[in-house]
């Protein structure tokens, strides 16, 4: 085993449609009886704890343990719901790439998300796609995205069993954030153009690889430099 996979989840496998943020809605309302718009959150690349926190700040609550933890229950009490919308898709290319990286014996697939870990194994599994990834790093590890390389090189490390070489490790994102997060550890980024921003925008980060999207499997075999 020689090269390790880290995925990002939304616009990079899948797309929610806005489930998250309609769940985390619903979740306020729920638990705090809080009925408010979250369309000024930046959420795009930033972890599940990160984005509580602003939501506590704006609507001028705590930023306590506490409260992090009654909005994050609720949050996942509403996500299987709130993922139940036309929006919601497995992205071009995904399920094959998956299917023919997971049955080589040289490959490594694991998260490397903003997602808490439940939320994650959520959003994955309504499309069956969580038994890929047997472990990663996630936001409970950390409310900062680049704190998150370093946990999911040790996760992997200690699940295979192998040091992977930083040039045969590769995070795979949709924002700039995730080219940022690969850069901390030294991987290669490869950077998909199927979430919010187009190739244009994260061209100028510098990424390994810009995509426009997966649908080309054998091109994206070559990028990560495995005969197809």
């Amino acid at each position: 085993m020689t090269t390790l996979l880290l995925w990002d989840i939304d616009g990079t496998l899948t797309l929610s449609g806005g489930a998250g943020m309609r769940a985390l809605q619903q979740a306020l309302a729920r638990e705090f009886g809080i009925d408010r718009s979250l369309a000024d959150i930046d959420y795009a690349g930033r972890t599940d704890r990160y984005i509580v926190s602003q939501i506590l700040l704006r609507i001028g609550l705590p930023d306590t343990e506490a409260n992090h933890a009654r909005l994050i229950e609720a949050y996942l009490l509403e996500l299987p719901q709130a993922l139940h919308n036309p929006g919601t898709r497995v992205l071009p290319g995904v399920a094959a790439a998956l299917a023919i990286l997971a049955a080589r014996p040289d490959c490594a697939l694991a998260l490397l998300t903003g997602n808490i870990e439940r939320g994650a194994r959520i959003k994955l599994g309504h499309h069956g796609l969580s038994h890929y990834f047997k472990f990663g790093a996630f936001a409970d590890d950390s409310p900062a995205r680049n704190d998150l390389g370093p946990v999911a090189l040790r996760r992997a490390q200690a699940h295979c069993g192998v040091a992977f070489a930083p040039e045969r490790v590769f995070v795979i994102g949709d924002t700039p954030h995730d080219i940022a997060c690969g850069r901390v550890i030294g991987a290669r980024t490869i950077a998909v153009a199927t979430g919010q921003y187009p190739l244009e925008q994260l061209q100028p980060h510098a990424p390994t690889a810009v995509l426009p999207d997966l649908a080309d499997t054998a091109g994206f075999l070559r990028v990560l430099g495995l005969d197809a």
